[in-house]
């Protein structure tokens, strides 16, 4: 491969892999081969918000879980919050905590997801190793246990979905006012069985990932380290909480910028900027404009933020987090792993709880309602950060205008520095190597993008490098997979 590299060329990663959705990454380099700038562009486009407009606003809780097949219930949960708005009314107890349980359902299966089938390749086979086995069907070759642990795991968090509302993925059944079915005695029963095991594997993740990062603490900590501002969302004493947070932003030292902000205000901190190269905007910290207000959301974020977890076994885990840093906020991107594992044992752990509350199989899970108020803004912790849908409707309650924040699109800058950061320390123009190219890709998995609804792939891993010479003319292609 090395010796097809030309100087002055463009190095084309296309697509990007072990993601959801189809993107891709360019590094640019100088005459000496050395990373002068690199980008992460979204090459797909979906028009969500526009071919909602002339809806009936009570639609969106069905409709918008179809925007993600990861992240469905965040959609959902989020939706149903601004139809509240719209409506005035508060979810019943039960019908929220049902909710509730089903968001943490979605956080469980998402997360181990990412950890052991789309991260895992690289800890476990090695960087470098053969991209055509470096996937789940590789770790399910050589280490069994952990990857069957990781595919039961998964389904533990759709099941909660599934034993709620029938169906695992793009679900039904979250609606205005709570929820349109009640949990039977026999689900909940079966559900908190799961529970020992599905600690348990997490623990098991989180002894791998820690051991990484004892194994290969320069690469850990070198990896995409920079300082950002973090946005999350909190509860009232600054524990994490995911379903119906309040907003804080903290600075680049951990100082709380705003705090117990109501998400319904999203829009007097946050503005979005586009871009040329890609079809996601640039979002930031409105009070700090665009140079400087750029933001991460997300699981490293949402431990940057809060003071505190919810459950013991994720408050030690979190206390050794904080360590880190000395209580200041952790830059390395690469630590979105281990917080995911965090937060993933966080839900477990309230999971268990809520399945212990002696209403949850109550009968009384939606409280009724109709159109009052011409706009409504509903706000949930997807599995990949603050996610916001924001409604405007006429009298008769159809849409007039849809804004939906997805917390991918707010990590755009972020993970267009990482690659950058990344490609810098790897990328030699003169002795490029596939694992490097893989490093780069790493970048972007870490932070477990959403860029569509469609289903991750595994397999052949396809790229694409193109080499250019310095007046932008293709002098080579080489092609993997």
């Amino acid at each position: 491969m090395d010796n097809q590299i030309n100087k002055n060329n463009t190095i084309l990663i296309s697509p990007v892999t072990r993601i959801e959705g189809h993107a891709k990454i360019t590094i640019q380099l100088s005459p000496d081969g050395s990373v002068a700038d690199a980008q992460f562009h979204v090459n797909e486009f979906r028009g969500f918000e526009k071919f909602c407009e002339g809806r009936l606003f009570t639609e969106m809780p069905s409709i918008t879980p179809r925007i993600c097949g990861i992240c469905p219930v965040s959609h959902s949960v989020a939706s149903a919050k601004a139809c509240e708005m719209i409506m005035g009314i508060k979810p019943t107890y039960t019908g929220n905590l049902l909710r509730r349980l089903i968001h943490i359902g979605q956080n469980i299966s998402s997360h181990a997801l990412s950890f052991f089938h789309l991260s895992s390749p690289d800890f476990l086979l090695g960087w470098d190793s053969d991209p055509a086995t470096r996937n789940i069907l590789g770790v399910a070759e050589k280490f069994p246990d952990l990857a069957v642990r990781g595919i039961r795991l998964r389904k533990f968090g759709q099941e909660i979905s599934e034993r709620i509302t029938g169906k695992k993925i793009h679900i039904m059944g979250i609606v205005p006012g709570g929820m349109g079915f009640p949990l039977i005695e026999a689900n909940r029963k079966a559900l908190l069985a799961w529970v020992p095991e599905a600690i348990e594997t997490t623990q098991k993740g989180l002894e791998l990932i820690k051991k990484y990062h004892d194994d290969n603490k320069d690469m850990v900590n070198s990896f995409a380290n920079f300082p950002t501002l973090y946005l999350g969302t909190v509860g009232s004493q600054g524990e994490l909480e995911l379903y119906d947070g309040k907003l804080r932003f903290i600075d680049t030292d951990g100082r709380i910028l705003q705090d117990q902000l109501d998400p319904a205000r999203y829009l007097e901190f946050i503005a979005e900027r586009p871009i040329e190269w890609s079809y996601l905007k640039y979002p930031y910290y409105k009070p700090f404009g665009y140079e400087k207000g750029f933001y991460r959301v997300g699981p490293l974020a949402r431990l940057n933020v809060a003071a505190k977890m919810k459950t013991p076994k994720a408050q030690k885990e979190f206390l050794n987090f904080k360590s880190m840093a000395g209580n200041k906020p952790v830059h390395g991107t690469f630590f979105f792993h281990y917080t995911r594992l965090i937060e993933m044992l966080q839900s477990i752990e309230e999971a268990e709880q809520i399945l212990k509350d002696p209403l949850v199989t109550d009968k009384n899970v939606q409280t009724l309602g109709r159109w009052n108020n011409p706009e409504g803004i509903g706000c949930s912790e997807a599995p990949r950060g603050t996610l916001f849908h924001h409604y405007t409707t006429d009298e008769t309650g159809k849409l007039l205008k849809v804004n939906l924040l997805i917390a991918t699109g707010q990590n755009n800058p972020s993970m267009n520095r990482s690659v950058l950061e990344v490609a810098k320390q790897y990328v030699k123009g003169k002795d490029l190597t596939e694992g490097a190219l893989n490093r780069v890709e790493a970048a972007i998995r870490c932070y477990d993008p959403c860029l569509s609804c469609s289903t991750h792939a595994i397999g052949s891993m396809p790229m694409v490098i193109e080499i250019k010479d310095h007046q932008g003319k293709t002098v080579n292609v080489i092609e993997r997979g």
